[in-house]
């Protein structure tokens, strides 16, 4: 994933995962500077490629476990969040890339943000460190890094069925979700199946879901 090293806000697609799937802690961090605070020099560690150590945070920050609870929540909700800040340019960058409208669109951004998942060291060292923590945040039907990558291909391809570019027998959420639990499961096939994470497998299934979704000529 893009490690940049401070939050920006874009108008890209994945921009708008916080704001169709907010948490107690985004909700939090744009409206208090401690938190934000807090956020960012837990991200910054993150990136460098260093555990997220609740008490060695806080005594960095200065302050107690309990004032930092209160900033920032939990460690699963902190690097939920780091993970999505990540995410957002990760993506954003992907979709800018592909020129193509309609199937090819969504297929070619999916492409280039599993690529980008599975080329990304910082984060495989996480994956490799935090195995079981990671398939619970990236993959968790509750975890809003899920949710999110489900809003925000869901919104393309209202984008691209609005436009008539686009046909799908399933609800765009139920399409979405298909494609985003082929996503994780090429990009983290390691943790989930103990396969080598594949990006063109991921490409091979991804025209598969899609083939049907192309209007006739």
């Amino acid at each position: 994933m893009t490690a940049v090293d401070v939050p920006v806000r874009t108008t890209g697609p994945g921009g708008l995962g916080v704001r169709l799937v907010p948490s107690a802690l985004s909700e939090r961090l744009a409206a208090h500077e401690d938190a934000a605070r807090a956020f960012r020099a837990a991200r910054h560690r993150f990136i460098d490629g260093d555990r997220i150590d609740m008490s060695a945070l806080a005594a960095d920050l200065g302050v107690d476990r309990t004032s930092l609870f209160r900033w920032v929540g939990n460690r699963d909700a902190l690097l939920a969040e780091i993970l999505w800040s990540l995410a957002v340019p990760t993506f954003d960058a992907a979709d800018a890339a592909t020129e193509a409208r309609g199937a090819d669109r969504v297929e070619g951004a999916l492409v280039r943000f599993v690529t980008a998942l599975i080329e990304a060291d910082y984060f495989r060292g996480w994956i490799t460190r935090e195995p079981s923590r990671a398939l619970r945040i990236l993959t968790g039907g509750a975890s809003p890094v899920h949710r999110r990558f489900v809003a925000i291909v869901e919104r393309q391809l209202e984008e691209e069925i609005a436009a008539g570019r686009m046909i799908t027998p399933l609800p765009p959420h139920d399409l979405a979700t298909v494609l985003v639990r082929v996503a994780e499961s090429y990009a983290y096939a390691d943790l989930i199946a103990g396969e080598r994470p594949d990006a063109e497998r991921a490409a091979a299934a991804f025209a598969l879901v899609l083939a049907g979704t192309r209007p006739a000529a």
